[in-house]
């Protein structure tokens, strides 16, 4: 099943590229795959992933980032939500769980990323994700270059920050960090929400970026857009990182939550308590 879907992706990939004979074509090769993980083994593979701890902190975010099976593990089955298998990052409510750079921190979560084991320059990265519902919760789907930020350039291929209607894209370089203007929205048809499984995706080559929700263009970005603001900081290679974020500087600007925690409303502290804070992921996948 799990090969079902990733070539049904692979073949709308071909489909809303606008190719007619899509139907006609092999929707996958073995070797324009440069990276594939489909989480079927019993725990995280520290050859394709290296796994962040206690002495990362960034953008005000209310966690810190734990090395440890209460926060990346990987579920079969029923616990697999629809998958035959996935990797979980969990949530969870520690109080005072460690003080890092003066900061008490309640809560903790995971990271991973590809850095220095996978890096790619140009490609498709797609991943299939199931994310949970709450304000102030703040999943993300990225890439990174492997030098300083952000002169070696940002591609977010997926945030979402706790409104379960839509995710966003975007692109951070010199001159287009932070508030940057390459960003887009995408809001889900009826009937679909962030709650659902969906394949997000981008294909970025040295003309620009097209970013995919599902096969479907949502966001076009053309590197004369880019050079507008600044520097194209995209020939470099990039690594991908999968996180969950709870609270801090994106859902704050969203929600306006102030109390009990910075963008994280007590409704969400809840369901991190219930044990609803989750992002599953069934595959990821980079193409070259």
């Amino acid at each position: 099943m799990k090969r079902f879907f990733l070539k049904i992706f692979l073949a709308l990939t071909l489909i809303f590229s606008g190719n007619s004979y899509a139907q006609d074509l092999p929707v996958s090769t073995e070797t324009d795959t440069l990276f594939y993980d489909d989480f079927s083994g019993t725990s995280l593979d520290r050859e394709k992933w290296n796994v962040i701890g206690t002495d990362f902190w960034v953008n005000n975010e209310q966690q810190v980032y734990v090395d440890s099976t209460a926060t990346i593990f990987t579920v079969e089955g029923a616990d697999a939500k629809g998958a035959e298998n996935a990797l979980v990052l969990k949530a969870h409510y520690s109080p005072s769980f460690i003080t890092f750079r003066g900061n008490d921190f309640d809560f903790i979560s995971g990271r991973i990323d590809t850095r220095d084991k996978v890096m790619f320059t140009y490609g498709t990265a797609a991943a299939r994700m199931k994310l949970p519902k709450g304000s102030g919760f703040w999943p993300a789907f990225w890439a990174l270059g492997g030098g300083d930020w952000p002169e070696t350039g940002e591609i977010d291929i997926m945030e979402y920050v706790g409104e379960t209607d839509w995710i966003g894209v975007a692109l951070h370089g010199p001159g287009y960090s932070g508030e940057t203007p390459l960003v887009n929205k995408y809001f889900f048809p009826e009937g679909e929400d962030v709650t659902d499984w969906h394949v997000y995706s981008v294909e970025w080559t040295p003309e620009g970026f097209d970013f995919k929700v599902d096969g479907r263009l949502i966001y076009r970005v053309t590197k004369p857009m880019v050079e507008h603001y600044g520097k194209w900081a995209f020939d470099n290679p990039k690594f991908l990182i999968l996180n969950l974020a709870l609270g801090g500087a994106y859902p704050y600007k969203t929600n306006g939550v102030e109390e009990p925690y910075k963008g994280i409303p007590a409704s969400t502290v809840e369901l991190i308590k219930e044990g609803k804070a989750e992002v599953l992921i069934d595959w990821v996948l980079i193409r070259k």
